[in-house]
């Protein structure tokens, strides 16, 4: 007699399941930017670094990282690290009225917001992030008040968590709330660009050295080509700013474009469909 055949171990129906990896691996190309547009306007860049750039409309989105109170504004999550954040609203926002200006008058593909945001229950917050031991003290943490009138630091739906009033989004644009560093993190952000056809970004906001910085790396391993705009985005950390830009078009740019002034990209946007 034929031995009785053992039960499936505990695993053995669930390997059938497609993980997120390997359903990855199956289409790796579905992680990867739009192909770049290959007709219509095409605004060349004359004087990125390392080289210059062109940037076709159509494939081309604005990406505005983090211009919210929280980070702007005496009272804010920056302030609680205990940075003196009076000087960023100077630095970066009139460069960055300027790209948004230019972004809502051309036909972009895209124009994107995104903004530290945390669920009011915190469940998309870590222990790291929230208590560990390079947080502030209580009191001074994610989804406590510190500042009465800003409501619950980095927590989406308080007041200290929305956008100046100089780069707030206008209908139509995406607005994205991340958990994270990242604009791409537990975001979707990538599925929304892909299905927009972008393949390169304009990228501006705060801080240089973290969100800025941690965007662009996401979007370049994802095959995005960016370029930072100097004057559209600041560090409470001068010297970080200065080393970011230094590695992003270090080594014939290895994480992107950089150009100083956003004046310059808002002209040759403007000039290619002139």
């Amino acid at each position: 007699m034929a031995p009785k055949k053992r039960p499936a171990a505990a695993g053995a129906a669930g390997a059938a399941k497609k993980r997120p990896a390997a359903a990855a691996a199956e289409a790796p190309e579905d992680n990867f930017a739009a192909k770049p547009a290959t007709s219509g306007p095409k605004a060349v860049l004359s004087n990125t670094l390392p080289r210059p750039v062109e940037l076709p409309l159509s494939s081309t989105a604005l990406v505005c990282i983090d211009f919210q109170k929280d980070f702007l504004d005496e009272g804010g999550f920056g302030h609680a690290l205990g940075n003196d954040v009076t000087k960023l609203t100077a630095e970066c926002i009139p460069g960055a009225v300027t790209l948004l200006e230019a972004a809502r008058s051309l036909p972009l593909a895209a124009v994107v917001h995104t903004k530290e945001a945390h669920r009011a229950d915190l469940r998309d917050l870590c222990a790291m992030k929230h208590s560990g031991p390079r947080c502030p003290p209580p009191g001074k943490q994610i989804g406590d008040v510190m500042v009465e009138g800003m409501g619950k630091l980095l927590v989406d739906g308080s007041p200290g968590n929305e956008f100046v009033d100089a780069a707030k989004p206008v209908d139509g644009e995406i607005v994205i709330a991340k958990p994270g560093k990242g604009a791409f993190f537990m975001t979707g952000l990538h599925e929304k660009l892909r299905d927009l056809g972008v393949s390169h970004l304009i990228v501006c906001g705060v801080t240089t050295e973290v969100c800025v910085q941690t965007t662009m790396r996401e979007a370049n391993d994802r095959g995005y080509e960016c370029v930072l705009v100097e004057d559209a985005t600041a560090s409470y950390i001068p010297p970080f700013k200065a080393a970011v830009i230094e590695m992003t078009r270090s080594q014939g740019g290895i994480v992107g474009y950089t150009v100083q002034k956003a004046k310059d990209v808002a002209d040759a946007l403007k000039a290619s469909v002139a």
